[in-house]
C-alpha cells in the first residue's frame, strides 16, 4: 500500500469512526474533519424543496456562506449535470454532485491546496470517495433529526404536505436497465398526488396517484390508495388484484365518497414489457429518440375507489432509451393570469427541448415543473405531479458522479 492509499484510508476512517454517534446536524462538522486530513475543506450544500437553490449546512469550522441558485451558476451546473465542475482563482476548487446512487442531493465545495493538480488521479480518487461516502450517510443520518429537512425548507409547510411527502419515495432511483425519477408541486401545499416505484426479481412497479380533493381529506384518500398499492405489491399479487385492493380500501372507508384516478404500471427490465392500467387518469406519453412519439392511451376503467371488478391490462413494448412519461393533470391544467392551459403541446415542447439538450430525466423533470410554475404565476392552484422511467438506456451509469 502507498503512502496515498495509507493517507486516503486514514481520512475515511477518521469520517466512520467519528459519525458513528453524530447527529444529522454534526454530519457537515464530521465530513470537515476527514477533508482537512487531506489538507482540504469541504462545505455541504443540499438542494430546496422546489430545487431551485443549493443551502448550505453550518459547520463550526466552515466559514458561513450564502445559498446559491442552481442556474446560471458552478454550483448549479454540478447539480444539473451530475458533474465536477471547477472553479477559478488562485487556490484550487472543485463543485462535486452530492447523490445517494443516482438521487441528486446537493453539492459539495472542496477547497485544495495551491498547486492541486486536479487531474491528478489520486485526488479524483479521493474527491470520489469521500463524495460518494458523505451522500450515503446523508440519506442514513436523515431518518434521526431534522436537520437536513430544514435546511431545505424555505418556508412554511402545510400538515397535508408534511404528511404526504414522507410517504413519498425517494425522488430518483437507478439500477441496471432503469433510470425512475419523480417530481410533485406544490412542495410546500400539495395535498393529493402521490407517486412510488419499486423494483422486485427484475420487474419495475410505478404508480402515479391523484385523489379528489385538495385539502388533509385527499391526503387521507391518497395515503390509502398509496398504502393498499404497497400492500398488494409486497403481497405478490398481479397487477388486477392490486387494482382490486385500492378500489376495496377506498370504499370500505368512504363508502364511494372518495376516490382517485392513477395509472399502475410494471416494466419487466429484462424485455421493455411495459404493462399498465389507467384509472381514470390523463394517458401516459411515450418519449423515443427525444420525441414524443405517442400517449400510452389503453388499459382504461373506472376511477379507484368506485370500481365495478372489470379491469383491461394494457401492454406497449419498449425499445432501449424509451422514457415512460406519467403526470397527473395538475401539470396540463395550470393556467397562466389569461386562464390559459399549460397543456399537453406545452409539455411535450419541453420534454423535447430538454431531451434534445442532453438533460437527464430527473433535470428535465424539475425544468418542467418550473416551467409550469411559471406559466401560473409560480403559485399552483392544483397539485402536479411527474414520473419517468428510462428503460435500457445506460443513463444510471452516469448519474452516481463516479
Amino acid at each position: 500500500m502507498t503512502a496515498d492509499d495509507t493517507q486516503t484510508l486514514n481520512c475515511l476512517r477518521r469520517f466512520l469512526d467519528e459519525v458513528h454517534l453524530a447527529r444529522p446536524d454534526d454530519l457537515p462538522e464530521v465530513a470537515a474533519h476527514a477533508a482537512a486530513d487531506l489538507g482540504w475543506t469541504l462545505r455541504l450544500y443540499v438542494v430546496d424543496h422546489e430545487q431551485s437553490c443549493l443551502v448550505p449546512l453550518p459547520a463550526p469550522s466552515v466559514p458561513d456562506a450564502a445559498a446559491v441558485a442552481i442556474d446560471g451558476t458552478l454550483a448549479g451546473r454540478a447539480f444539473r449535470r451530475v458533474e465536477q465542475v471547477p472553479a477559478p482563482g488562485p487556490e484550487p476548487s472543485v463543485w462535486v454532485p452530492l447523490v445517494d446512487g443516482v438521487h441528486r442531493l446537493g453539492v459539495l465545495q472542496y477547497g485544495l491546496p495551491a498547486g492541486t493538480d486536479l487531474d491528478d488521479p489520486v485526488v479524483q480518487d479521493r474527491l470520489r470517495l469521500l463524495s460518494h461516502v458523505v451522500g450515503h450517510l446523508v440519506v442514513a443520518k436523515s431518518p434521526y433529526g431534522d436537520a437536513f429537512d430544514l435546511a431545505a425548507r424555505r418556508r412554511h409547510r402545510t400538515v397535508p404536505t408534511e404528511l404526504l411527502h414522507a410517504l413519498l419515495p425517494p425522488l430518483t432511483f437507478g439500477c441496471p436497465g432503469l433510470l425512475v425519477s419523480g417530481i410533485l408541486e406544490p412542495c410546500y401545499d400539495v395535498a393529493a398526488d402521490a407517486f412510488d416505484y419499486s423494483v422486485v426479481d427484475g420487474v419495475a412497479h410505478l404508480a402515479v396517484l391523484d385523489a379528489m380533493g385538495h385539502d388533509l381529506r385527499g391526503t387521507l384518500v391518497a395515503a390509502v390508495a398509496l398504502s393498499a398499492y404497497r400492500n398488494g405489491r409486497r403481497e405478490g399479487l398481479p397487477l388486477s388484484a392490486v387494482l382490486q385492493r385500492i378500489d376495496d380500501a377506498i370504499a370500505d372507508e368512504w363508502e364511494q365518497r372518495a376516490f382517485a384516478t392513477g395509472v399502475l404500471a410494471e416494466l419487466d427490465l429484462a424485455t421493455g414489457r411495459l404493462r399498465y392500467v389507467n384509472a381514470g387518469h390523463p394517458a401516459p406519453l411515450l418519449m423515443r429518440r427525444g420525441k414524443v412519439v405517442k400517449q400510452l392511451a389503453g388499459g382504461r376503467r373506472i376511477v379507484l375507489g368506485l370500481g365495478d371488478g372489470r379491469i383491461d391490462v394494457a401492454e406497449e413494448w419498449l425499445e432501449p432509451d424509451d422514457w415512460a412519461v406519467f403526470y397527473t393533470d395538475g401539470i396540463t391544467e395550470a393556467r397562466d393570469a389569461d386562464g390559459r392551459f399549460y397543456g399537453l403541446e406545452r409539455l411535450t415542447d419541453q420534454l423535447e427541448r430538454s431531451g434534445a439538450a442532453g438533460e437527464p430525466a430527473p433535470e428535465t423533470l424539475r425544468q418542467v415543473v418550473h416551467a409550469v410554475l411559471r406559466h401560473h404565476g409560480d403559485h399552483l392552484q392544483d397539485d402536479a405531479t411527474l414520473l419517468v422511467a428510462q428503460w435500457a438506456s445506460g443513463r444510471e451509469q452516469d448519474l452516481t458522479a463516479g
